[in-house]
């Protein structure tokens, strides 16, 4: 049977650019912030771990050469993660997808689409257990039942109080993620980039169910209020506390409720 890691303890790359710079970098369990000036290797650095991971794959045989993971616990072989790039850029093949009946023009358009079908994934499987629970006859499977429809409930609170301002608030009662502004219902694609960004995010911590993971984020914060800056960490931390967050960000906004001591200079994890 293969085992899963719950989180990657220390990342080392040869080089970075053709023979150049040796990234040597342990990480903490939880939270990871790769800053650096433009141009220094945040992203590739991101980018040479990605693309050695295939999704649910075997990461030890599939690693590029000179890309080397130390993972815990030692002898896990698979490990579960999510790669998100906010920028909300047109899609290549937007006329395409439009061909299609979608309303979908640009990537976080894409990657909502994805999620909601996710979405609908998770709360199959969240229902499944919950009956299976009440079936059981426990003498607490109420008890169990409403912890595990916990975690949604969680993600629903935490949206609508970020989009108070706006007066938007996720209607409960549909399946798919869509949101009731002044009477009227709004697809999540009808919202700002920074809205966007923000709801990609939290939904793919939701649909990873609590599981470990780690989640890659290059510059998460790019169309993002400040005040949704500062808390990005702590509400993925609230939504999974078993996840481990790498990510490369520009923003102090998003360091600034306490995870100052969690950034590492990329000059200070390469060598020559």
């Amino acid at each position: 049977m293969q085992k899963y890691a719950d989180y990657i303890e220390e990342i080392e790359i040869d080089s970075l650019w053709s023979g150049r710079k040796h990234v040597k970098w342990k990480l903490n369990r939880q939270v990871n912030v790769l800053s650096g000036v433009n141009g220094v290797g945040k992203s590739t650095i991101l980018n040479k771990v990605v693309k050695c991971l295939p999704q649910g794959g075997d990461f030890v045989s599939n690693l590029l050469k000179g890309v080397h993971l130390k993972v815990q616990p030692t002898d896990a072989t698979r490990i579960r993660y999510d790669v998100i790039r906010s920028f909300d850029r047109p899609l290549i093949n937007a006329e395409l997808v439009s061909k299609l009946g979608l309303v979908i023009a640009t990537e976080l358009d894409f990657q909502i689409f994805q999620l909601q079908r996710k979405y609908l994934d998770y709360q199959v499987d969240i229902g499944n257990r919950i009956i299976h629970v009440l079936q059981s006859g426990a003498p607490d499977a109420a008890q169990r039942a409403q912890a595990l429809s916990e975690p949604k409930k969680r993600f629903q609170d935490l949206i609508d109080r970020l989009f108070a301002d706006t007066g938007k608030t996720i209607i409960r009662t549909e399946n798919e993620v869509c949101f009731s502004q002044i009477g009227e219902t709004l697809r999540p694609y009808q919202l700002s980039s920074g809205e966007k960004q923000l709801l990609v995010i939290l939904m793919t911590v939701l649909v990873e169910d609590c599981l470990p993971y780690v989640l890659f984020m290059d510059e998460p914060e790019v169309s993002m209020h400040i005040e949704w800056q500062k808390q990005l960490i702590d509400l993925i931390l609230q939504l999974n506390p078993n996840v481990q967050i790498i990510l490369t960000t520009h923003s102090p906004a998003l360091i600034m409720n306490g995870w100052m001591d969690k950034v590492t200079e990329v000059s200070d994890i390469t060598v020559n």
